[in-house]
């Protein structure tokens, strides 16, 4: 059984480097996170070798503040937690060599994370704080829908035997939602990454001024019931799932990108990023007000439909998915759960429906290790451990 509950876990899977010291899962004694936005900025999105190679300089660092941050040594912990799956092999190797190193030397378990449930428990150990750890409606089941940058799934999280296990209930077909925010963000010259840019300036458009809609996703018929072939059929099986529960993101992306050609307004985008980000007279750390100068009415209202459209899509099968299943509990959680728009909607949605409706904080938003140790606490307890041949899963699938 645990000594004093201490784990300290490594997050590495994407383009952020961090590592957290949590205490039984529901007390945070460190999160220390080295991001690498300005350095895939330039580019609009991750580039995997720079990613690699940043986390090769900045997982040392960071695990040594976060161990100072908590005021402990390597001795004081009780095991090591690392996400193994999903993300970018090469980042995500970073991340596990180094675990596995600490692990193997100061002699103690090592555990390993799927993102995915980490950003779950981020939101069970926000409420675990709140209420300084104790028991909550944290413990029940809740349906978890999970959008990010590079995830938009829906999951039932259900409590068991101390541990919890989770059932696919929906997922995307393709693009995630806070991809497709990039992806926008980068054809209308915003900055990287798209979400914070995107939802600042929606406040200043007509949401309803371009009709975007999203069409029901059908089965293929000539794949014979078998997952299409997308990136994200790799990570989960969608054939399965109801239709009514799967997303689509690709499809508002052409929208978009055609609205932009039809109203001639890539010129308008292109000297608006060069404004912005690399023209000569670029701010250093340009603010959404000197975007604001940038933007026309139209292209602000264009914004906002994108958003609205967005938003709309996750709220309708959320919704229709939690209905369906009767739970009484909705966990919203990743890096787009962050947004202004889709906390407001969600909040006003549960609410009419008397349903509880949670998000973690901004901070724990975002990819970050605490909500990796956080996840650990119930594999310590239970004793699982990850073997020694332990490697990294790009595309490592979450429930069944």
């Amino acid at each position: 059984m645990p000594g004093n509950g201490l784990i300290l876990a490594i997050e590495s899977s994407c383009d952020e480097t961090a590592a957290a010291v949590v205490q039984r899962g529901s007390r945070t004694l460190s999160s220390a996170v080295a991001s690498q936005i300005a350095t895939h900025a330039r580019y609009g999105g991750v580039v995997p070798e720079l990613a690699s190679r940043e986390h090769l300089r900045a997982v040392v660092p960071v695990v040594r503040a976060a161990l100072a941050q908590a005021n402990i040594t390597l001795n004081d912990l009780d095991a090591i937690a690392v996400t193994s799956g999903p993300g970018l092999a090469g980042a995500l190797l970073v991340g596990i060599t180094y675990a596995k190193a600490l692990s193997f030397a100061q002699n103690i378990p090592l555990i390993a994370i799927n993102h995915l449930e980490g950003h779950i428990h981020a939101v069970l150990l926000n409420e675990r704080e709140s209420l300084d750890g104790q028991s909550s409606t944290g413990d029940q089941p809740a349906l978890a829908l999970v959008v990010s940058g590079g995830h938009t799934h829906l999951y039932l999280a259900s409590p068991a035997h101390g541990s919890w296990t989770y059932s696919l209930i929906g997922r995307t077909v393709d693009d995630a939602a806070g991809e497709a925010y990039d992806k926008v963000a980068k054809l209308l010259g915003l900055g990287y990454p798209g979400g914070p840019w995107i939802d600042a300036l929606a406040l200043h458009g007509n949401p309803n001024a371009v009709p975007f809609a999203f069409s029901r996703i059908k089965t293929k018929l000539h794949l014979g019931g078998k997952p299409p072939r997308t990136k994200a059929a790799k990570t989960a099986p969608i054939a399965n799932l109801d239709p009514h529960f799967l997303f689509s993101f690709s499809g508002i992306k052409t929208a978009v990108l055609r609205y932009v050609e039809l109203h001639n307004l890539r010129p308008e985008a292109e000297a608006r990023h060069l404004a912005l980000f690399t023209g000569p007279d670029a701010p250093a750390n340009p603010t959404v007000e000197d975007a604001l100068a940038t933007c026309d009415q139209q292209t602000l209202d264009l914004i906002a439909s994108f958003q609205h459209a967005v938003v709309g899509d996750l709220m309708k099968k959320t919704f229709a998915a939690q209905e369906s299943l009767g739970a009484t509990r909705i966990l919203v959680t990743g890096g787009v759960s962050a947004n202004r728009e889709l906390r407001s909607r969600f909040t006003s949605e549960a609410a009419r429906r008397n349903l509880r409706v949670a998000f973690p904080t901004l901070a724990l938003s975002t990819d970050n290790a605490a909500m990796i140790a956080a996840a650990a606490w119930p594999h310590l307890q239970a004793g699982e451990f990850a073997p020694d041949s332990l490697s990294a899963d790009p595309s490592l699938p979450l429930g069944r």
